[in-house]
Order: C-alpha cells, then sequence, then structure tokens
C-alpha cells in the first residue's frame, strides 16, 4: 500500500480532471441545446428566453449523465500523461510504488464517482429532465427534441377482454390521451371492435372515450357520444409506462419495473436500466484500466499520438460494445443481468490482462 498522502494526491488529480473534462461536455451541450431551443421558440412568444434556459439546465444533466464513461476515460489519460510528463510517476517507481499501487487512487475515484452518479445524480437529473418534458409540453406539445413518434401503446386485460390502446400523444402522466386507437378483443380472443375517438381519460376502472367511431365486424360504423371500456390500469401504472426507462430515477426502477409487469406490459427496459446503472462503476472502472494499459506504456515509448489515439479507439469500441449488449438485452435476446455487466467485466478483464503483460511480463 502506498502512503495516504501519495493516495489522496493522485485520486484529487485524477477527480479534478474528469470532473474538468464532464464540465466542460456539460457546457458545450447547453449551448448546443439552448440554441435548438430558442430556435423552436421562434414563433412562440409564451416560451421567452428565461424559460428556455432553465428547460435547457434542467434537460442537460441527463444528456451529460451518458458522456460520463468517455468523462473518466479522457480524464484518466490526460492524468497518466500529465504525471509522465511532470515524472512524477517516474519518481514513484524510482521509489518501488508498483503500477497496481498508484492504480489503486483512479480506480477508488471511478468507484465513487460511479457509487455517487447512480444513487445522487441520477435520481436528479432524472426528476430534472421530467420537469424539462412538461415544461416542453406546455411550450412546444410533445416532449424530446428529437424524437420523431410521440405515440403510446397500451395493452391491458380486464373483464371485457384485451384492449391494444394507441395514442397519438398523452398528457397528466398519461392519464388523457389524444388520437386514440382501441383494438378490443373477447376473452376468447376473438377480435370483438374496433373504436377510434379523439380522446380519451382514465377514470377509477374504466377508459372514458369521447366523440368514439365503433366499427364491429358484420355491423355498420356507428359514433356514440362517450364509449366506456373497463381497465385495470392504475394511474401509477400508466406513469410508469409514460416514462421511458432512461428517464426514470434510479430509486423507482425497480417499483415502476413491478407496476408494468402487473399491468401486463413489457418491464424488460426497466430491468436492463436497473442493472446498467448498477454495473456503472464497474464500467468505469474498465475504463480507467483502458486508459492505464494505453497510458502508461509512455515510459517506455515515445510515440504519444498514437498510442492516446489506441486508448481513444480501446473506448469507443467498450461503448459500442456496452450499447450492442443494451440493444440485445431490450430487443430480449439476452438477460438485462447479461447485457448490462458483460461489456464492464470484460472491458475490466481485458485492462487488467493488458497491464499484467505490460508490466509484469
Amino acid at each position: 500500500m502506498i502512503g495516504l498522502t501519495l493516495t489522496r494526491y493522485l485520486a484529487m488529480r485524477f477527480l479534478q480532471t474528469i470532473m474538468g473534462i464532464f464540465i466542460t461536455i456539460s457546457c458545450l451541450m447547453f449551448v448546443v441545446v439552448f440554441v435548438e431551443m430558442l430556435r423552436r421558440a421562434s414563433d412562440n412568444p409564451q416560451a421567452d428566453a428565461a424559460a428556455i434556459a432553465l428547460m435547457t439546465i434542467m434537460r442537460v444533466p441527463a444528456a451529460a449523465e451518458m458522456t460520463l464513461p468517455f468523462a473518466v476515460l479522457f480524464g484518466a489519460m490526460a492524468t497518466f500523461v500529465n504525471l509522465t510528463r511532470k515524472l512524477e510517476l517516474v519518481v514513484a517507481r524510482a521509489a518501488g510504488v508498483s503500477v497496481w499501487q498508484f492504480l489503486m487512487p483512479p480506480v477508488l475515484t471511478a468507484l465513487v464517482i460511479g457509487v455517487a452518479s447512480i444513487t445522487l445524480y441520477n435520481p436528479i437529473s432524472a426528476t430534472m429532465k421530467q420537469r424539462s418534458d412538461q415544461m416542453e409540453w406546455e411550450f412546444f406539445g410533445a416532449p424530446g427534441t428529437s424524437r420523431l413518434d410521440h405515440s403510446v401503446w397500451l395493452r391491458q386485460h380486464s373483464v371485457d377482454g384485451l384492449a391494444i390502446i394507441h395514442a397519438g400523444g398523452a398528457t397528466a402522466a398519461g392519464a388523457e390521451l389524444s388520437g386514440v386507437i382501441v383494438n378490443v378483443y373477447q376473452p376468447d380472443g376473438g377480435f370483438l371492435e374496433r373504436v377510434v375517438a379523439a380522446r380519451a381519460k382514465l377514470l377509477a376502472g374504466v377508459w372514458v372515450l369521447e366523440g368514439a367511431r365503433l366499427t364491429t365486424p358484420g355491423e355498420a360504423p356507428r359514433i356514440v357520444g362517450s364509449y366506456l371500456l373497463a381497465t385495470d390500469l392504475t394511474l401509477e401504472q400508466l406513469a410508469s409506462s409514460a416514462a421511458p426507462p432512461q428517464g426514470t430515477p434510479f430509486w423507482d426502477l425497480p417499483r415502476l419495473g413491478e407496476a408494468t409487469r402487473q399491468a401486463g406490459l413489457d418491464a424488460t427496459g426497466y430491468s436492463l436500466q436497473f442493472q446498467t446503472l448498477l454495473a456503472r462503476p464497474l464500467l468505469l472502472i474498465a475504463m480507467v484500466l483502458v486508459a492505464a494499459s494505453f497510458s502508461l506504456r509512455f515510459f517506455r515509448f515515445g510515440d504519444v499520438a498514437r498510442t492516446i489515439s489506441g486508448g481513444v479507439v480501446a473506448g469507443f469500441v467498450l461503448y459500442i460494445v456496452t450499447k450492442l449488449f443494451s440493444d440485445l438485452g431490450g430487443a430480449g435476446m439476452i438477460s438485462p443481468i447479461v447485457a448490462a455487466w458483460s461489456p464492464a467485466l470484460v472491458g475490466s478483464m481485458l485492462g487488467t490482462l493488458t497491464l499484467l503483460h505490460l508490466e509484469d511480463g
């Protein structure tokens, strides 16, 4: 073990560099999103610059959270390069400090950042993102600057049988739908009727569809003032189905996932997001090990640019593999646990194996 002073010094150097890079990325995101929001609000007199700035500030933390692994990767590589150029790591090695000893502070720093990001940062950023989406509904009528499809799909079982509900949009946490199309099936699975309505509202145990047009096989279409569709869905279950897993706070994911399963909906996304957040500390540690496996070559070789490029490419490959496994898990081809933990485990093992080969022969 190395001394407390050296441990604290190395940990602070890594923490300052990583936080500096993360804050810089967040500021760049703020500028880009703010300009895009101003462009969208150019024809909306209610959305002034102060409201747009507030909405952007609440939106950026959730978007910047996705860049945290890259901030750790670039921060670790920058710190290793800086310590090497100032001969601080050379002196540490000359004093008998091994690579595993001076890697312990950055690994612990990555672990602390990962734990803090899922227990503190993620709930706050997700809550701010939800509030930002609500403000965007008020200003623009549809959340998300990049989403092209704002439709909602619901699948419910009730005393009337199975019903597949599609809506063009939703408000009030999913309790009020617009542009509604409902396919109703009998308890034995046979098709019963198709209902098209301009609006639908959830009350206690029933959907109320206003201005509904009913189409039943073998009968002429007819229009009714209101159509009542029995449902077992609750407001909480609707809120869980309307909120995307990526925008749900960490502490709410298990509860909302269970509520989604009870509603007869697919809860794979919530399970995958929960496991992905749990695996984040290990993923950040893997980024540190990948950075070290390339940056520590500077002690023996002078081609800094090529080595840095190799580390950046390796980090991007690990991130792409993570997204690939996430897509496979979201599609149900592999379990959420395997999809979330495999890239972090493999990245950590490869980084450790590379360091063992370079440092210990």
